[in-house]
């Protein structure tokens, strides 16, 4: 188990570090090869971070964007991943980035994934970084502790990249990356806020529990940098 910590007074400070981690990734992996890809995850925590990004100076257009998990939803509501990274993260200097929808509104939920791992086969790999969020249950991308499907989905030996989530906590079915292709990464940021979450992260970082994220952080493959803010 590899975690590096990064802690911060301010959620300012905390997006700035991430997006030099991610800037700093990417650099990394086009001076070895042609273009590169990147997992970025949704919600509001790296609204600021995605800010910084688009205007940071790098060769964009060599750089596909893969969203870690989406909401069964058009691009164009308010709650779609798809479309807070288009508003925030491929605009500016970053407008030219390849961004990888996974949500297909002509196909229902169950095709969503064969046609996505179709979209995905192109994208190089390993990625150059994972950048995930965690909720105050414990989740990571969209597997949650109560989805019937968890345990396929956080299992190392998965050959999936893609499952369909249906949780309560969310009013529509969800497609998230899977454990083993989140971890098909040079190095994992795990991003978040507050003091709630932090006592999860603790938790879960101690003890093998039956919180999601306490998979990602006791597993031996990829190293993790978490970065937090009060």
């Amino acid at each position: 188990m590899t975690i590096i910590e990064a802690f911060f007074d301010s959620r300012t400070l905390a997006s700035q570090a991430v997006a030099r981690h991610v800037a700093e990734a990417i650099r990394q992996q086009l001076g070895r090869s042609p273009r590169t890809a990147i997992i970025v995850g949704g919600g509001s925590t790296p609204a600021e971070c995605f800010e910084i990004l688009s205007g940071t100076d790098l060769q964009w257009d060599r750089v596909q964007i893969v969203p870690s998990d989406e909401r069964c939803i058009p691009a164009g509501s308010d709650a779609s991943n798809e479309g807070m990274i288009r508003r925030l993260l491929v605009t500016n200097r970053a407008a030219d980035a390849n961004l990888v929808p996974m949500y297909n509104e002509k196909l229902l939920p169950d095709n969503q994934c064969s046609a996505f791992e179709k979209r995905l086969k192109p994208v190089s790999r390993p990625f150059a970084i994972s950048l995930l969020g965690m909720g105050a249950d414990g989740h990571f991308a969209s597997l949650f502790p109560d989805s019937d499907n968890l345990d396929e989905g956080l299992n190392a030996g998965c050959d999936k990249n893609c499952m369909i989530v249906r949780t309560a906590a969310s009013a529509y079915p969800r497609m998230s990356l899977t454990l083993p292709a989140l971890l098909d990464s040079t190095r994992i940021v795990l991003f978040f806020f507050g003091a709630t979450k932090r006592k999860v992260y603790e938790h879960a970082k101690l003890h093998a529990s039956a919180y999601p994220v306490s998979r990602l952080l006791h597993q031996e493959l990829t190293p993790v940098h978490t970065v937090w803010a009060p």
